[in-house]
Parts: structure tokens; C-alpha cells; sequence
């Protein structure tokens, strides 16, 4: 078997990489994981290298390594965030000659299309809020919306990483006296077997704890929210305003608001459902775009490319389903 009527579908993150072989009647012939994508860091080839790896390990699976180019290949990538990036990336990806059409996007547009019903015109928002923070979202006539999402110079607020950062910030603040007590000074420290946010300062600047464990104080702040800590509450608080202020905008921009959109909530900090953070993001947009359709899609973003490149061949339904199958289905999506 060759490759005619087949594509690749990737969904490359920041702290994870997904990639699969998609056939014409959406059957998933093989898929692969790896690293994070992060050509800021690495530049444009080297994160592109991560890639090769894993589709020589789709194609090798499907038992297709050397049978040509693939018919199309969709890639959501994080830190496409501008124009020139994604203008880059298409031009390195596309002289690997891994497929016959290629196509790159920020990675917030597979969690939308993985949350849109199949057929008709793709039109909503997505808000994705897991290490980091994004919004993006499609109008009628294809028109788009979006943000630059490059961290604090480009107006971000939240994520996963960010929220880590604050609960750190205002731990060591109500120890040392400048800030308003909270429990957070107590547990961060303690999560790690510490005594102290000194010693937790000292640890992370000296690397005695891994970098990469910063994340793991992101569950422990909602943890300290639901214990009904003032402190920790309001960082919840702040993080479901931005969110519900990024799909609003985004929402007016495309003049969506006067209609039913679907709002689709993905990344890990939303898929979790916290309730503090989930009712809150859906009082706040039942406030501001009351016709808003907001649902939570647990379902890996790949799925989003993979759709996509059924999308660009015009599939029937039985494919889609098919397709779909493959995946786990958040029960509220679409």
C-alpha cells in the first residue's frame, strides 16, 4: 500500500508532540509522541528535527516508511504566534518532503476544530489555558481572530506556568512580610518536603528542584483555593476573567456575538474542570456573550489536525465518525 489517500496530522505543544497517519476513510493507521515544540529556543530546523522523528515513527508503524509522500499534512504548531513564523515553518516543513500539500497553524485552531461540528462552516472560538494561555476563533467567510500570545509583552495573562509563578510570588511575599498572609507559603514548601519559602527560593535558583516540577504547583493552588483561602482564591478569579475576556473579545471581533457560537475550553488548567475556575468562566460569559456555547473538549488536539485533513478532501460522515472513534469524546462536545 502506498500513500495516495493518506495525510499526516500533527499536533505539536510545548510540552508534548503528537503525530498521526490519517487514511481517506479516517482510519488512523499510525501515531507517535514525543517532546515539546519549541522553535524560540531550538530555531526553526531543530524543532522541525523533532518532527522527522516522529513521523519516520508513524510511517515505520503503519509499515509505510519508504513509500513516498503523504497526499496533505496539517500541522498545529505552538509558538507559531506571528506571521513570519508561520511563513517559516511552512517553508521547513514543506522541503522535508514528507507530503504533496502542507499546511501550518497555531496549535489553538486544532483545539477548535476538534471541538466544531464536522461539515458546514467552521465557525467559533477557542480558549486554551494549559502551560500557557491562547485564544483563537473563525468567522464567517473564514475571517479570523487572534492574538500574539508571546507572554506579558503581548498582553498574556495565565496559563499554567504563569499561574505556578504566582502562587511562588505571593508564598514568598507573605512570608517575608511585604504580602498578605496565605497558605500558600506554607504548602508550596511543603509539597517539596521543605519547611520554609526560603528554602523553596533556594531550591528552584539552585536547581535543587527541577524546573519542570514548577508545574506540579499549579493543582496545588486550586488545591489551596478550595480550602477557602482568600489569596490563592483570587488568582483563580483572575485567571477565569481572563478567559472569559479573551473568548469575548475574540467573539467581537468576529460580530459573533449577537449569534449561538460555540466557545470551545481546552488545555489542561480548563480540561479539569476546577469549579472555581469553570463556573466562574461560564457565569462571566453568560454575562458578557450571553449567546455564547461554551463547552470543555478533553480530547487531544490532534484529533483537531487529523480532522482537518479530511476537511481539505471533503470526507463523508462515515469518515468523520470513524475518525472521531479514535478518540476518547469529551461528553459535552460537540
Amino acid at each position: 500500500m502506498g500513500l495516495t489517500g493518506t495525510a499526516l496530522a500533527i499536533d505539536a505543544g510545548n510540552s508534548k508532540t503528537d503525530v498521526a497517519l490519517v487514511g481517506a476513510d479516517g482510519s488512523v493507521l499510525g501515531t507517535a509522541r514525543g517532546g515539546g515544540f519549541q522553535p524560540p529556543l531550538v530555531g526553526a530546523a531543530r524543532a522541525v528535527d523533532v518532527l522527522a522523528s516522529l513521523v519516520e515513527a508513524t510511517l515505520a508503524q503503519a509499515g509505510l516508511g519508504d513509500a513516498g509522500p503523504v497526499d496533505r499534512l496539517s500541522a498545529f504548531l505552538a509558538n507559531v504566534d506571528l506571521a513570519a513564523e508561520e511563513t517559516l515553518l511552512t517553508a521547513e516543513i514543506t522541503g522535508r518532503g514528507w507530503a504533496r500539500s502542507v499546511g501550518v497553524r497555531n496549535d489553538t485552531f486544532a483545539l477548535l476544530r476538534a471541538g466544531l461540528p464536522d461539515g458546514g462552516e467552521p465557525v467559533g472560538i477557542a480558549v486554551v489555558c494549559g502551560a500557557g494561555i491562547n485564544c483563537a476563533g473563525v468567522g464567517h467567510d473564514g475571517a479570523t481572530a487572534r492574538f500574539p500570545s508571546i507572554g506579558r509583552i503581548s498582553g498574556d495573562w495565565g496559563g499554567g506556568s504563569f499561574l505556578a509563578d504566582e502562587a511562588l510570588w505571593f508564598a514568598a511575599r507573605a512570608e517575608d512580610g511585604r504580602g498578605e498572609a496565605t497558605e500558600l507559603a506554607r504548602a508550596l514548601p511543603a509539597h517539596f518536603g521543605l519547611s520554609t519559602m526560603l528554602e523553596l527560593i533556594e531550591a528552584l535558583h539552585l536547581h535543587a528542584v527541577p524546573e519542570h516540577r514548577r508545574h506540579e504547583l499549579t493543582p496545588l493552588l486550586f488545591a489551596v483555593a478550595d480550602s477557602g483561602d482568600p489569596v490563592a482564591r483570587t488568582v483563580v478569579a483572575r485567571q477565569a476573567e481572563e478567559i472569559a475576556l479573551m473568548a469575548t473579545v475574540a467573539l467581537r471581533r468576529l460580530d459573533l456575538l449577537t449569534e449561538p457560537t460555540p466557545v470551545v475550553l481546552g488545555g489542561s488548567v480548563l480540561a479539569a474542570r476546577h469549579p472555581l475556575l469553570h463556573d466562574r468562566v461560564l457565569r462571566l460569559l453568560s454575562e458578557s456573550a450571553p449567546k455564547a456555547v461554551p463547552h470543555v473538549v478533553t480530547a487531544p488536539p490532534v484529533l483537531g489536525a487529523a480532522l482537518d485533513t479530511l476537511d481539505r478532501r471533503a470526507a463523508d460522515e462515515a469518515a468523520y465518525a470513524r475518525l472521531r472513534g479514535s478518540w476518547p469524546q469529551d461528553p459535552s462536545g460537540p
